[in-house]
Parts: C-alpha cells; sequence; structure tokens
C-alpha cells in the first residue's frame, strides 16, 4: 500500500489537471455513474466528524474527516483526517491519503470550475473573504487558472492575514495580492469573491447594490446553522448553482434562504447542469454557487493522485 503524505500529494498534482478531473466528476454526478451513499454527520458539540464513502468502476474509497473549527486558534488545520483508497475488484486498500491536503486541493479545484463557469471573462480582481487554509488554496487554484491581477483578503485575525500573504505571494509572483481595510471595500472592489469561512452568521455585507454584478463562490458553511451568505445577496440572483442536491439541506446558506422564502427550489441547480447543458444560464450579471463537497469529489482525486504518485516515484510503501 502506498501512504501519500502532503508534500509528495503536492507533487503529485497539476493545478489545471485536477480543476478538469473536477469538471468532469460533476459530469460523472449528472450521468449518475456511481454510488455515494449518504455521508455520515457525527457533532460533538462544534466540532464535527465525517464518514464519506464512494464507489467507482474501478475503485472506492473512504475518506475520514473531522472538523475542528477552534483549530485555526491553535494554529492547526481546522480540517483533519485521511482518504483510504480501495481496488474495487479485491477490497484491497492500494493508498492511504493525507486528508486535508487532499480536500484543500479538491475544493479548490471545484470552485475554481463554478469561476470558469460563472465568472465574467474580464475579471479581473479576486476577492477572498476567510484566511485559513481553504482560502489559501481557492487563491492560489484560481489565480493559477485565471488571468487576476489582484488578490483582495480579509480575515478578522490580522495576523492570518500576513501569514497569508507571505505564503502566496511566491506562488504567484505575478499577482499582487492587498489586505482590505473591511469585507465591505473587499466586495466593492472585487469582481469574483470567494468565502472560505466556519462563520455561523453572513460575511457578506446586507447591501443589495454593493453585491451586484459580481462572481460569489461559498464554500465555507456545510452546516445548517452556518451560514456566509447575506440577505442580500439572493435579491440579485435568479439562479443559485450547487455542487450536490443536498447542498441545500446541509447549509445554512440555502437552507435558511429557502425555509424563510427567499429563493424558491426552482432557482437552484446543480453546476453538473450547466457544464453538461441541460440548464442554460440566465442574463443576471450576478452569479452565486454554493459547495458543500461530496465523497465522489475526493475518490477522483484521490484517484488521480494516487496515479501520478506511481508514474513520479512519490509516496511510501508499506506492509500492512
Amino acid at each position: 500500500m502506498l501512504v501519500i503524505n502532503e508534500q509528495d500529494l503536492t507533487r503529485a498534482v497539476s493545478i489545471k489537471q485536477l480543476v478538469d478531473i473536477m469538471e468532469q466528476v460533476f459530469v460523472t454526478y449528472e450521468n449518475g455513474d456511481f454510488l455515494m451513499p449518504d455521508r455520515m454527520h457525527v457533532h460533538d458539540d462544534k466540532n464535527t466528524l465525517l464518514i464519506m464513502p464512494c464507489f467507482a468502476k474501478e475503485i472506492f474509497g473512504t475518506k475520514l474527516v473531522s472538523v475542528f473549527s477552534e483549530n485555526s486558534k491553535r494554529n492547526l488545520p481546522v480540517i483533519q483526517g485521511i482518504v483510504i483508497l480501495n481496488n474495487r475488484q479485491t477490497g484491497e486498500p492500494v493508498a492511504i491519503l493525507n486528508g486535508p491536503k487532499l480536500t484543500a486541493m479538491r475544493t479548490a479545484a471545484v470552485g475554481s470550475v463554478a469561476i470558469r463557469h460563472l465568472a465574467p471573462a474580464n475579471a479581473e480582481t479576486l476577492g477572498i473573504i476567510g484566511t485559513g487554509v481553504q482560502g489559501f488554496h481557492q487563491a492560489l487554484f484560481a489565480c493559477s487558472e485565471f488571468n487576476f491581477k489582484k488578490v483582495l483578503i480579509f480575515s478578522r485575525h490580522s495576523e492570518s492575514m500576513e501569514r497569508f500573504m507571505d505564503k502566496l505571494a511566491p506562488l504567484i509572483p505575478d499577482v499582487k495580492i492587498v489586505i482590505a481595510s473591511t469585507v465591505r471595500s473587499l466586495v466593492e472592489k472585487s469582481h469574483v469573491i470567494i468565502t472560505a469561512t466556519s462563520s455561523s452568521e453572513p460575511v457578506l455585507p446586507n447591501d443589495e447594490q454593493l453585491l451586484s454584478e459580481k462572481c460569489f463562490v461559498g464554500v465555507g458553511s456545510f452546516k445548517p446553522d452556518m451560514r456566509e451568505f447575506s440577505h442580500a445577496l439572493f435579491k440579485n440572483v435568479s439562479q443559485i448553482f450547487v455542487d450536490t442536491e443536498f447542498a441545500i439541506k446541509e447549509s445554512g446558506d440555502l437552507a435558511i434562504p429557502l425555509r424563510k422564502d427567499w429563493i424558491k427550489m426552482e432557482q437552484v441547480f446543480t453546476l453538473a447542469k450547466l457544464i453538461t447543458g441541460k440548464v442554460k444560464r440566465n442574463q443576471s450579471p450576478t452569479t452565486c454557487f454554493k459547495s458543500v463537497g461530496m465523497a465522489l469529489f475526493d475518490l477522483f482525486a484521490a484517484e488521480y493522485i494516487y496515479e501520478q504518485s506511481i508514474d513520479k516515484g512519490l509516496g511510501t510503501r508499506i506492509d500492512i
């Protein structure tokens, strides 16, 4: 069995290839050519354990991941865990992969797929709200895929913004990184805004005019009591795209607006339907995508990383 740690996983991945693979996952999701039971959530006060199995043609895998929101105060990743990859014919475990890094990279790739299909072609400024692990990867992938000239960042923790800049700047040397003084100024000056927080209250200003004619990608909230999107956003959008159908129940960013009748179910579509041409984008200049993740993303990302690791001689062989 191959153990692929964070460093080897990073070396194995091509950002463009992973974004392309995640786009193909949306097509697989729409075609239904997989078996993915509902993921199990085990909540322990503010902490959560997620168990996420998935089967495809040649492989199956399971992600075991914990989400401890207070870890950011300990300078530790909020997400911890592993992904186990198995041969579908024999059940043999063939690889164990670093879960937090895989999750961060595949989620960033999913965000880039959404930007690919929803952002204005002339978008030059990217705004990142939340400067943790996920915010970093979202910025890295988006700037590697698209011709952004500037990244604006904001966090409630000033020290995390400085660390964010120091880590990201060498990786995207042609992009200017600026700390925004407020969320409002970030939104005002950005064409694409990614929210990557664990907030239980909206992080976007509740200002309809301010939020108009922009592309919003939300990747942070994954529980019914978590929200990043404000009420005003839903006054601007006539279509909301999601990565999975169960996002409407898992995330407060959708469950609460639906319950309060801010949006209708008829306005919510999977991004897969847009990618496969089953749904057309309307002419609204404000676009919105909400991701909660799914095991199918993890499985295809893990298979790609496993194959790349074998080709490049990465990872450590162990017997169990």
